[in-house]
């Protein structure tokens, strides 16, 4: 007997109608459509991108009243920062701060051996330029505001560096360490400013030269803590002391020609009471800046 035909496969394999996509394709193929619908605006830009007609940027460039608007505007911004840099002179002033910035690497040095040894200067006269200070780099009796800037940050960093020693380092008591430091510079600057009004002193001496000359102190103040660290409390009252009368001959030389030259000009008698209290004045200022050196620092060395 002949073997039976195979049997038909009852699976039916769905016919494709015009129209339609292959049954097998997951997704419908629109390459070519697209091709179709975007060839035409392709071809004239020649880069697969459609041609525009004109940027908005371009057209409002192209606009001579919006070029009226950003000329006026342009001129406005540059009247308003006139207007801000000549109220910024008024209350801070830059200018000035410039000149007590003046300074370079061999101004530096020369002022800090004028702090610490300030008995080997003889000639303490600032000079000056067709009635200008000549600025510090060029004149070491100049005060500036480097040196103090500097040395109370590293006071303060050196505090910090003192208390975490002593495992007593805190945020909050290195805050009131700096606060306290500027409390009693603030404080030293308005007595001084009060006693020469009070006294009638005519002096060229301004407040941004007494915040220079009181915050040479932390120099003295750096070099005693730094030595305490290292020697201990006889190493601090040694290097301190030394600072404290090197500070108070500096003073002594330096406000004198501020204060009393000033008086002698006026042909004041030397041994007048006037001349007296300016003396008198000199001497305390000077006298302070120990007393304000032992006090910020004493309990920062155990």
């Amino acid at each position: 007997p002949h073997p039976s035909p195979p049997a038909a496969s009852k699976r039916r394999v769905p016919v494709s109608q015009p129209g339609m996509a292959d049954p097998h394709q997951l997704f419908d193929d629109t390459s070519s459509a697209q091709s179709r619908g975007y060839g035409a605006q392709r071809a004239p830009g020649g880069l697969g991108y459609p041609t525009a007609s004109a940027s908005p940027q371009s057209a409002f460039l192209g606009d001579p009243v919006s070029n009226m608007a950003m000329a006026y505007g342009s001129s406005l911004a540059a009247q308003g920062k006139e207007l801000v840099d000549k109220n910024i002179d008024r209350f801070i002033p830059v200018t000035k701060l410039k000149y007590y910035f003046a300074v370079d690497t061999m101004y530096v040095g020369k002022k800090l051996g004028l702090l610490f040894f300030p008995y080997l200067h003889q000639d303490w006269e600032v000079q000056y330029q067709q009635d200008t200070p000549v600025a510090p780099r060029f004149d070491v009796n100049a005060p500036d505001l480097y040196i103090p800037a500097m040395a109370f940050i590293t006071y303060v960093l050196v505090a910090g560096l003192a208390l975490g020693t002593q495992d007593r380092f805190s945020p909050d008591l290195l805050g009131l360490q700096a606060s306290s430091a500027l409390a009693w510079l603030t404080l030293e600057v308005l007595a001084i400013l009060l006693s020469l009004y009070l006294v009638t002193v005519n002096t060229d001496l301004t407040t941004i030269d007494l915040v220079a000359f009181l915050g040479y102190k932390y120099v003295g103040m750096i070099g005693g803590v730094l030595m305490g660290l290292l020697f201990g409390k006889i190493g601090y009252y040694l290097v301190l002391g030394w600072c404290c009368v090197s500070i108070f001959v500096f003073m002594i030389r330096t406000l004198r020609l501020k204060i009393l030259a000033e008086a002698a000009a006026e042909g004041i008698p030397v041994r007048g009471a006037r001349n007296q209290l300016r003396m008198y004045l000199t001497m305390a200022v000077a006298a302070a800046q120990p007393l304000l050196m032992y006090w910020l620092t004493f309990h920062l060395v155990r």
